[in-house]
């Protein structure tokens, strides 16, 4: 190429990247700001989209193996009858047994455990597995697989003998994988798993006993869709109270944990964008300003305005490319991490993951970011002329609309990326115009601060007055440091108020108070035995019993035109009480914890009309009022009733709660059993509670006993474990904040020198200087606190109550201390960042001018 071509047409890109990479120091001196923010956005967006792409995976993939079959059916208190069996066998291959809980006993030992009692053909699918490597499928008549909790409890090993009811049982092995696990759901004890026949030899299957008969089905037909075999039996059996599971949604505590963790995680990979974006804009204007020298000189000699943009672009682009290249390493690296964090929640594959689709989609979000946010400095330098970018010191840029073009540009990709490829686009959507309105309320404030600044009178305080005239004179880095901190700082909030409503959460649903023991399956005509056994060991005790059955709602609405459940295509939010059975019990009396707020409860033994009182959140929900009816479902019967009152219910007790509380004479005469509470003193000798389940098991071989102590432990542990993935996630966010709290304090530093230099020059001394930074950063941090309260909390409280719909209990003491905390760095960081400013030699400083 001529020098008449050169001239014309510009550098080449090869002529270009030889004068950019000469000019790009090895360590990224002056783009680190750049690189940090981009390696926190990808990883986290990385880290992300691997770990829920990996656990949706793993939940459609195993999904049969999870549920142990395609389809799973299921009722309380009853066997399939023999049409049924005959109508599931028409399918494939079943399988069927018992889940209940049940007392383990030995001479010296009781635990309450989860008996699941299973038949030959279990496991349809998958493998269950003993921590010895055997392989062996469902134990013989009187053997028994144990969880390794049960044989602790017990203080028994393998090849020990203990009780279940009125049998005797072997501990054959250690149970090591149970691939059915997961769709069990949250359990009350320890697995122990035995023959399909055993709770029946027990005693443990009684009319009126609380339990459950699963039975899943292997497709002989793989193609067939469960929805349709579903809706099949439901039309041949509409009053069997059935509930069913596919294949598709083997575990749907899961699947909907997945969807609001995913959800969360999207909205802290966008925020950590967001904030990255900030930083990067910073960034790359402190980097162009650094080289503002080499660019005059650059265009002196002749280079054009291209020229520029395509070296200091190529220098921006090995920056973003290796901040991406990191940050998708590290996303990949800490996604066992998170895993490791959500064990026992989620299926979540060991090891490292490769999940090339969400990698990709980071890398794409992490250069797009890179250059919406890039454009406009980079563009600005291009558009001024040699002897303006060397005055611009001290006679500021004006701004370049050409340049905000582009980064609208950027922003508007980055958006409609973010809605292609996000499964919730309305959550997103929503993100992205609050994030929007968040960047307009900043530069709104940084408008307001430096027309506020300019307004107020002036301090006889001449450090004050300084300060106050840095923030409104030309070419005052105020708008950037008003939306760079306010958006580190709200990252605080952010992460201080997730985290202390979700330890209030643990405190508020884990209640401190609450009885030693449930106790089911209670024969009613020993009621009295039962308060004779715990009150002659413990004459303090506090007991209460009610009566329990199993029914489902089949029929709802007015008595005129009555909606039948099977009929409805999707059950109204909030009506969950429709779904399948569940408990319900009878009483002459409101129960405790409950206040009616509509209709009057019935009288004693109250004998006319059968009648129901109903949840009202229930009641709001499916549309019902006080005069309406329900037919109940129990034990394939029905049962018309009449809603006579509407209860609140507060449901964070841990005492008896039911949606549904009939009239004595609308369900007594089904075969039924009592549940009690236990409360002992607190004194309780340790050896005479051990005396009493001993005695208990006992007299009571078919009751079973859950210690509440142990369900709230297993309570706080699935709470904090899901505070501890979030703290995790929202800890992201907080380090793209403190990246750009550092580098806009960077960037503002430089601007600084020739300041500093001037004061110098003219007197001051160091202590006025640093007083003076101080100053300044402490009048904007102020200002900009309640806003950053706003904004952080704001994000938090979507997702405790919207996502993972909890209460929303934060500690504001708490959250108060960490933006405290907050404010003292923004003060420290600028502390450090003028330190160097003092070192500056006034000569050398005025001659680069």
């Amino acid at each position: 190429m001529t020098a008449d071509a050169a001239a014309t047409n510009g550098l080449s890109w090869g002529a270009a990247w030889h004068i950019a990479r000469r000019d790009l120091n090895a360590r990224f001196r002056g783009l680190r700001l750049l690189l940090i923010c981009i390696f926190l956005g990808t990883a986290a967006l990385a880290a992300i989209g691997t770990l829920t792409a990996s656990i949706e995976r793993e939940l459609q993939s195993s999904g049969r193996e999870l549920l142990g079959g395609d389809l799973e059916v299921e009722v309380w208190q009853r066997d399939l009858n023999e049409d049924e069996l005959l109508a599931l066998g028409e399918y494939g291959a079943i399988s069927g047994g018992y889940r209940m809980q049940a007392m383990a006993t030995t001479d010296s030992a009781a635990a309450p455990v989860e008996l699941k009692a299973v038949d030959a053909q279990w496991p349809l699918y998958g493998t269950f597995t003993l921590s010895d490597g055997r392989t062996p499928g469902a134990p013989s008549a009187s053997d028994a697989y144990l969880a390794q909790g049960a044989l602790d409890r017990l203080d028994i090993e393998v090849g020990d003998r203990f009780r279940v009811g009125t049998m005797t049982l072997t501990a054959a092995g250690v149970i090591e994988n149970e691939p059915d696990r997961l769709s069990e759901g949250f359990q009350l004890g320890p697995t122990v798993l035995v023959a399909r026949n055993v709770p029946g030899s027990a005693g443990l299957i009684q009319p009126g006993s609380l339990f459950q008969s699963k039975y899943r089905i292997a497709f002989a037909d793989s193609s067939a869709d469960p929805e349709a075999v579903e809706e099949a039996l439901t039309e041949a059996f509409p009053n069997a109270g059935f509930d069913f599971r596919s294949r598709d949604r083997a575990s749907p505590g899961a699947d909907r944990f997945v969807r609001q963790m995913s959800d969360f995680l999207t909205l802290v990979g966008l925020a950590a964008l967001v904030i990255a974006g900030i930083g990067i804009a910073g960034g790359v204007s402190s980097y162009l300003d650094q080289r503002r020298s080499s660019i005059a000189t650059l265009k002196v000699l002749g280079a054009s305005s291209r020229d520029i943009v395509r070296i200091y672009a190529l220098q921006i682009a090995v920056a973003a490319s290796l901040g991406s290249a990191l940050g998708l390493a590290a996303g990949v690296l800490v996604t066992p991490l998170l895993g490791a964090a959500l064990d026992g929640l989620l299926p979540v594959e060991s090891g490292f993951v490769i999940e090339p689709a969400p990698l990709l989609l980071a890398g794409a979000y992490g250069l797009l970011v890179a250059f919406a946010f890039a454009a406009a400095p980079l563009l600005r330098a291009r558009s001024f002329p040699a002897m303006a970018l060397m005055r611009s010191r001290i006679v500021p840029l004006t701004r370049d609309r050409r340049a905000l073009l582009a980064t609208g540009t950027g922003i508007a990709a980055i958006c409609v990326l973010a809605l292609l490829t996000t499964a919730q686009p309305w959550l997103s959507g929503g993100f992205l115009i609050g994030a929007g309105g968040a960047l307009a309320l900043l530069a709104g404030l940084g408008l307001l601060l430096q027309w506020g600044a300019r307004k107020l009178p002036r301090p006889a305080n001449p450090l004050l007055r300084s300060a106050l005239s840095n923030i409104y004179r030309p070419g005052a880095p105020t708008g950037a440091l008003v939306t760079a901190l306010g958006f580190g700082l709200a990252s605080f909030v952010l992460l201080a108020a997730i985290q202390s409503a979700i330890d209030g959460n643990i405190q508020s649903r884990v209640p401190r108070e609450a009885p030693d023991y449930f106790v089911i399956d209670v024969p009613p005509e020993r009621e009295g035995r039962f308060f004779d056994l715990v009150q002659t060991r413990f004459p303090d005790a506090q007991l209460r019993t009610v009566p329990t059955l199993r029914g489902a709602i089949l029929a709802f609405g007015p008595e005129d035109s009555m909606q039948r459940v099977a009929d409805l295509e999707e059950i109204p939010d909030g009506a969950w009480a429709l779904r399948g059975e569940r408990g319900i019990t009878y009483s002459d009396t409101a129960p405790e914890g409950s206040r009616v707020v509509d209709g009057t409860w019935w009288s004693p033994m109250h004998d006319g009309e059968p009648l129901v009182s109903i949840d009202k959140q229930f009641a709001d929900a499916a549309g019902l009022k006080v005069g309406d009816m329900l037919t109940i479902g129990i034990l394939g019967a029905e049962r018309p009733v009449r809603i006579a009152n509407l209860r609140e219910i507060d449901w964070e007790t841990m005492g008896f709660n039911f949606t549904l509380v009939f009239s004595r004479n609308a369900i007594a005469d089904a075969p039924h059993k009592l549940a009690a509470t236990i409360d002992l003193p607190a004194s309780a000798d340790p050896e005479l509670r051990g005396e009493l389940l001993r005695a208990m098991v006992q007299e009571f071989p078919s009751s079973s006993l859950v210690e509440v102590g142990e369900v709230l432990v297993q309570a706080r542990v699935l709470l904090e474990q899901v505070g501890l993935a979030t703290l995790a996630a929202a800890a992201v966010a907080v380090l793209a904040g403190l990246a750009v709290l550092m580098g806009a304090i960077a960037a503002a530093r430089a601007a600084r020198t020739y300041d500093t230099v001037v004061l110098r020059v003219l007197g001051a001394s160091r202590r006025q200087i640093l007083g003076l930074q101080l100053a300044e950063y402490g009048l904007i941090a102020a200002a900009l606190a309640l806003v950053a309260l706003a904004l952080g909390s704001g994000l938090a409280w979507v997702i405790i109550t919207q996502l993972f719909e909890f209460d929303w209990l934060p500690d504001w003491g708490a959250v108060l201390a960490v933006l405290g905390l907050g404010l003292a760095m923004v003060l420290a960081f600028a502390l450090g960042g003028s330190l160097p400013l003092l070192r500056a030699k006034p000569a050398q400083a005025l001659r680069e001018l």
